[in-house]
């Protein structure tokens, strides 16, 4: 009694499903490969095998039986005296399927089953030529080289600006964010004023100059901003 195939079966009727792996069967052996769902190339898979390993005997019975299954003479003579020589050192995996990805619409898994035309040697080579094949990857490393001094540099830059500034403010002066002990008086040179810490918008002031004296920042032309705010009362007022 023969064993009902697994799965879903491609057509209405067995006679359908027949037609339908005949016919891909046909296609696959007239392009060398075709493109369709990846259910209908696992189904016609087998199948093609079959009548190459057929077609590698050579002889009037085998050319009968594939016949019976491909009733396109041309294909059949392509089959028995182009596709079959090219395969006759393989004794198996005469096709290779190869997914594509889902197709637009359905969604439908789609893959690409070909024929294997190359010889066994052939394959070996090219797997060998590609063992072969140095790595490629030493180049990058200078950028990264490059890309490590980059920070390096911009940290010298930061490191020197204060030097700098301090010798346009004077001596008592700093520029930075992390002042030396002592250096406790906030500058903003924007509005020109200093605040120490008694001043009541010392803690909400942006230092963009710290000194370490009163006299260090009115040397370098900045005003008390408390005494500059009591004055401007005074002046209002009068």
């Amino acid at each position: 009694m023969p064993k009902p195939t697994k799965g879903p079966r491609l057509g209405g009727t067995p006679a359908h499903q027949r037609i339908i792996l005949n016919n891909l069967a046909s296609q696959l052996f007239e392009h060398g490969k075709i493109t369709t769902t990846e259910t209908k190339a696992k189904r016609v898979q087998p199948l093609a095998e079959t009548l190459i390993t057929k077609a590698k005997r050579g002889d009037l019975h085998a050319r009968r039986l594939v016949l019976s299954r491909i009733s396109n003479k041309a294909v059949v003579h392509a089959l028995f005296t182009e596709i079959a020589p090219k395969l006759a050192d393989r004794q198996g995996g005469y096709t290779r399927i190869t997914k594509i990805g889902n197709r637009q619409g359905d969604n439908a898994p789609m893959a690409v089953i070909e024929v294997v035309t190359e010889t066994v040697e052939e394959s070996r080579k090219a797997k060998e030529k590609g063992k072969g094949k140095p790595a490629a990857a030493a180049p990058a490393k200078p950028a990264k080289k490059a890309a490590k001094a980059e920070p390096k540099a911009k940290a010298a830059t930061l490191v020197s600006e204060p030097v700098e500034d301090a010798a346009k403010y004077g001596e008592g002066s700093y520029v930075g964010e992390n002042p030396p002990a002592g250096f406790d008086i906030k500058g903003n040179e924007d509005s020109m004023k200093f605040h120490t810490p008694d001043s009541p918008w010392y803690d909400r002031t942006i230092a963009e100059v710290w000194f370490n004296s009163e006299d260090a920042a009115v040397a370098a032309g900045f005003v008390d901003a408390v005494k500059a705010d009591a004055e401007k009362a005074e002046d209002a007022e009068a």
